[in-house]
């Protein structure tokens, strides 16, 4: 499999939908595959909260594969011997894209906090750009699972003509109270870690890492289901040979520590709060008298929604919601509950019944 990673730089300002303008902008990008004569074979995957740019394969220099490395890839799922795959990390990133730890323009210091809020609607407008620059005038499907699905629905109504397929996947129209709760939790608790510095941290030679820690074992709580992670860890005890603290207990608390710390290593604060309020205020519909219907009247894209059984984030009943809403908006689509062992994270990994599912979405010409 062909994987070219590329940073492009878009040199235009870019007026974003809170009415901030960025006076040009960079995106890491990530391909696998290649682009055919008519650009026709085009396929966008969209990251969910936490992920990047490397949705397959392996670079060199690293030991794990990208976020979708089970789906993307020479005979998979989505097949790059046929198609030509584009992944980015999204605008606010913090993996090579413009966002919180880029240097401003008008000044040689990072972002930080000033870095301006981003919306799920700013990631698809830059996400057109970059279909621009590689000549693609419409994807032959956009993907994405989680905060991925939301921009793949974005995509079917921002840009009608532009997409022939939309695969939404463990995702919504908008999220619960509860998960805006929970986000809130979560800033809360990486602001108030001293080193913070309202968010100027990196000007002060400092990361609110222990707050950062906490607020990604929080989520990755939410991210799991209760039957996995009894089955998993159950109440078995933890190697004291292999703690990560001294106060743990239990193996669930000692693999919570360890994906926390990782996660604060490679993940920015200001990214976190920019990507979970991009999350929280999600909803296409709102320009539609809140009316998902309405919402959907103009897209054209057949559409793929799948929900897993044991995502508790995400339930079926969001998917159900949309699909809905798409039947009687006369829109061409497909709803599919499946079976998954991770609950929420369900999304990212193989199953026979959920690749046939989105393989045979991908290469349909109805």
């Amino acid at each position: 499999m062909k994987i070219v990673s590329e940073k492009i730089s878009f040199e235009d300002s870019l007026k974003l939908q809170s009415g901030d303008v960025l006076s040009g902008f960079e995106l890491m990008t990530e391909t696998y595959g290649e682009l055919n004569s008519d650009k026709s074979n085009a396929v966008l995957v969209c990251h969910a909260f936490s992920g990047n740019h490397h949705a397959a394969g392996v670079k060199n220099g690293e030991k794990k594969p990208g976020w979708w490395d089970e789906i993307i890839g020479d005979g998979k799922t989505i097949d790059t011997k046929k198609f030509f795959v584009v992944s980015l990390n999204n605008l606010g990133g913090c993996h090579g894209s413009s966002g919180p730890t880029s240097i401003a323009a008008d000044s040689d210091q990072p972002y930080g906090a000033s870095f301006p809020e981003v919306s799920v609607r700013d990631w698809v407008e830059t996400q057109k750009l970059l279909a621009d620059h590689f000549g693609i005038d419409c994807w032959e499907m956009v993907a994405g699972g989680s905060l991925g699905g939301m921009q793949a629905l974005q995509w079917a109504v921002s840009y009608p003509s532009r997409i022939k397929k939309a695969a939404i996947i463990a995702a919504s129209s908008k999220i619960s109270t509860q998960n805006i709760a929970l986000n809130e939790v979560a800033r809360e608790i990486i602001k108030k870690d001293g080193s913070f510095h309202n968010g100027d941290y990196i000007a002060k030679g400092e990361s609110p890492k222990k707050g950062l820690k906490a607020a990604r074992m929080l989520g990755h709580i939410t991210y799991l289901s209760e039957s996995n992670m009894r089955k998993r860890f159950g109440r078995k005890l933890q190697d004291p040979e292999n703690k990560m603290d001294a106060d743990v207990n239990y193996e669930v608390e000692n693999y919570l520590q360890y994906k926390g710390e990782q996660f604060a290593k490679t993940f920015d604060a200001n990214s976190y709060i920019l990507m979970t309020k991009a999350m929280d205020s999600f909803d296409p519909a709102k320009s539609f008298d809140d009316d998902l219907v309405a919402c959907l009247k103009n897209a054209r894209a057949k559409l793929l929604i799948a929900s897993f059984d044991s995502d508790w984030l995400f339930p079926k009943e969001y998917g159900l919601d949309i699909q809905m809403s798409a039947i009687k908006a006369g829109i061409n689509s497909t709803y599919i509950e499946l079976e998954g062992d991770y609950g929420h994270d369900s999304f990212l990994f193989h199953s026979d019944r959920y690749s046939t599912a989105l393989k045979s979405f991908l290469n349909s010409n109805e």
